[in-house]
């Protein structure tokens, strides 16, 4: 691929027929991920089925709202650059906490507050683009793929839960659509090459349907239209316990962003400096009051969808918003929705593997880079992503800390990320990031 590819440029369009295939490859990519958390909310709350469909609805529509004002922007929201937008998981087990004493209008309160917390602070916020220097920027993007990795993995293997978890039939179609990314990825050409993650998902669909492990039946049950209803719970109540719970949410988050938005830039060739960084946690602020008006939640970046782009090396940000286009009508149309999760959990993980994997390749590129001869910088990555594995080799390790500190301790995104900064401070000082910073002001 060369410099004269249009779709090799953050800022070209394409035609709209590309733009829609490789639309949805992203939104086949951060589907499952986008409904896991208005499943477990409704479940945790024992919403009824007409509530939990609401909920999906509403989150997918906000999604492609949220996607929409980061890739396109407007004034100084939205970092304009190929970004899809998501619920954060961080939030899932304060809003269940807050769900279980307070009800879902104190959920929403708390929402609605962090998102306005967040859009205020943004440019606050981007002043710590100097704590990032290439030594922790490239620590971040490897151990976001690392971090990534156990999802692809349960999903190959069928889904966590699943009682079949494990079996021939799952991995075998995992390692099928695997094979069928790679040769596609290898032996196409162009356009079909670049689409090598949405052809194996739609051949291992079809494989799998074939052998009757696909299921289409909540396709026929699903409504044609649905109508997402601003307050649909009640008008927000407002616990200052739960808010404040919520902010710490939204500095993680924050802290996220930064890593996924400067993830992005280094892959698509848009340096992210401190005026970038500010607009781009500006839309995550309003996304998320938006969520909280329109029965959602908390909205950030996708980290799945960065190995996408470096799979495939399309880095029109026009892609992604088509993206957004494809989420909103998944979110009015739920037959649509319901085509596309029908796509099953193996085969979801087949094509992460590589998408995550492409990653950490990227974060192992971006170290390749840095020098680590007379510095500590060896150090600073050895153990930022040692402590970025603790959840992953032992998920219940931080069980006995206090809620507030397992927000943080539990994703290993985070308090990796968390790490590596704070390291870099120590061992490197500050005036280390000063490249950065004055990058940023380019």
């Amino acid at each position: 691929m060369t410099d004269q590819n249009p779709i090799n440029t953050v800022d070209s369009m394409l035609p709209i027929p590309q733009l829609f295939a490789f639309g949805l490859q992203h939104v086949l990519a951060m589907y499952a991920g986008a409904v896991a958390v208005p499943i477990i909310v409704a479940q945790a709350m024992n919403l009824p089925v007409e509530d939990l469909i609401r909920l999906i609805t509403a989150d997918l529509f906000t999604c492609g709202i949220a996607t929409l004002i980061q890739t396109l922007g407007f004034g100084n929201i939205g970092g304009r650059i190929p970004m899809i937008q998501g619920v954060t998981f961080a939030s899932v087990g304060p809003m269940t906490m807050i769900g279980a004493q307070h009800g879902m209008t104190a959920i929403y309160g708390a929402i609605i507050v962090a998102g306005l917390f967040t859009f205020i602070v943004a440019p606050f916020f981007s002043r710590l683009i100097r704590l990032f220097p290439p030594v922790v920027t490239g620590t971040i993007i490897t151990l976001i793929g690392i971090n990534l990795m156990p999802v692809a993995i349960n999903w190959m293997g069928g889904g966590v839960g699943n009682p079949e978890f494990g079996s021939y039939t799952n991995i075998g179609l995992g390692f099928l659509t695997f094979l069928i990314v790679v040769f596609v990825y290898k032996f196409a050409k162009g356009f079909l090459s670049n689409l090598s993650v949405l052809i194996g998902l739609i051949a291992g669909t079809a494989i799998a349907f074939a052998m009757g492990v696909a299921n289409f039946d909540e396709v026929g049950r699903s409504q044609w239209v649905a109508f997402i209803e601003p307050f649909y719970f009640g008008l927000p109540t407002f616990d200052w316990a739960s808010v404040l719970s919520m902010i710490i949410v939204m500095l993680v988050v924050m802290v996220e962003t930064t890593g996924d938005s400067i993830a992005i830039g280094e892959i698509v060739d848009k340096p992210i400096g401190r005026k970038e960084l500010a607009s781009v946690i500006r839309a995550d602020g309003i996304s998320t009051l938006i969520g909280g008006i329109l029965n959602s939640f908390p909205y950030t970046a996708f980290a799945q969808n960065v190995g996408l782009i470096a799979v495939t090396g399309v880095k029109s940000r026009f892609v992604v918003a088509a993206s957004g286009v494809i989420l909103i009508l998944l979110g009015l149309f739920p037959k649509l929705a319901a085509i596309v999760a029908s796509i099953p959990n193996a085969v979801l993980g087949g094509a992460g593997i590589a998408m995550f994997g492409m990653i950490v390749a990227s974060g192992i590129r971006s170290l390749g880079k840095v020098s680590f001869d007379g510095n500590h910088n060896l150090m600073l990555v050895a153990i930022s992503i040692g402590v970025a594995m603790i959840p992953i080799a032992a998920p219940n390790f931080y069980a006995n800390f206090p809620d507030w500190a397992q927000i943080i301790l539990k994703s290993g995104i985070t308090f990796g990320s968390t790490t590596a900064i704070l390291l870099n401070l120590l061992l490197n000082g500050v005036n280390h990031g000063d490249e950065i910073q004055e990058m940023g002001r380019r």
